[in-house]
């Protein structure tokens, strides 16, 4: 059967319009799929989306509120609680859609998304399923890794100018904004050499000229403290945490172990750096989802 083309949706949190991506399936439930840190929603999901639907499944691919096409001001800010509610306004609605009712819903999500993963699906009883996908399960852990790959001086700018863009958003002022990755010297959210790997991962060629590849620094400071794996023994559905041997931005140590400790969780290990899944492991990242999505998720 020929599955319909994606449609434009949009559905409120917290009181802000949030834009997202519909793609039907043929009934076998719906995957909610969120992006990394400042990842617009085609970026994050076009290469995954289009392969769930495919297999059948529908999909909802949306932008956090703040970024890409969803509203909220100020912008290219990302507020760990506000993208947990827009996670629920999101599975909300997503239960509203044909073939998605109450149980028949599962999450996806990627790098900082993978790390909310945890901390939704754990106040969630009613998913089906939950992947938490090269996740940010410790940021107290991951840390120590960005920092071997960073100048003392640029990290030290960094905080200042984080310091300096927390002070400015208390009086009002547009956010201080840095790039999501850069080479090692330079002021930004993240310097390893792993981290440079998105670029061609997520936008080769260019392919979305409308994604502001930055975000505001007191967000990118933040994430040093947000430890969401310590919920994964909260986590009732089946949990599916894929990690990526080499991950040089998630190191994969603590997720695997968070996953672990869900009662119903799997962790599946690949070769390759965080962005594997859209690159040379993609085929091997798609066939472990989708197999833990046709034991879960799809229809009887």
């Amino acid at each position: 059967m020929a599955l319909a083309a994606r449609e434009k949706v949009h559905f409120v949190s917290g009181g802000t319009r949030c834009a997202a991506w519909h793609y039907p399936g043929d009934g076998r439930g719906c995957l909610v799929m969120g992006g990394g840190l400042g990842v617009i929603k085609e970026a994050a999901t076009d290469p995954l989306a289009k392969r769930f639907q495919d297999a059948g499944y529908g999909v909802l691919a949306f932008d956090f509120r703040r970024l890409g096409e969803s509203g909220g001001r100020p912008r290219q800010i990302a507020r760990i609680g506000e993208q947990q509610a827009d996670w629920q306004a999101a599975i909300e609605f997503a239960e509203t859609l044909p073939g998605a009712e109450t149980g028949r819903v599962a999450i996806w999500g990627f790098s900082l998304s993978g790390g909310h993963v945890f901390k939704v699906a754990a106040r969630t009883p009613g998913l089906a399923a939950a992947i938490a996908h090269a996740p940010l399960a410790d940021g107290v852990a991951v840390t120590p890794n960005a920092l071997r790959h960073q100048s003392a001086g640029a990290a030290l700018r960094l905080t200042g100018r984080a310091l300096a863009d927390t002070l400015g958003g208390l009086a009002g002022r547009e956010p201080l904004l840095v790039p999501l990755a850069a080479p090692e010297g330079t002021v930004a959210s993240i310097s390893t050499p792993d981290a440079l790997n998105g670029e061609g991962a997520l936008n080769p060629g260019g392919r979305y000229p409308e994604w502001q590849k930055e975000i505001a620094a007191r967000s990118a400071i933040r994430l040093g403290f947000y430890r969401p794996g310590r919920h994964a023994s909260r986590v009732r559905c089946p949990l599916l945490v894929l990690v990526q041997e080499h991950d040089g931005v998630t190191p994969p140590g603590p997720a695997a172990r968070a996953g672990r400790r869900a009662p119903r969780g799997e962790v599946v290990e690949l070769p390759g750096g965080h962005y594997g899944a859209f690159l040379d492991q993609h085929e091997q990242a798609v066939d472990a989802m989708l197999d833990f999505l046709g034991r879960h998720l799809a229809a009887p």
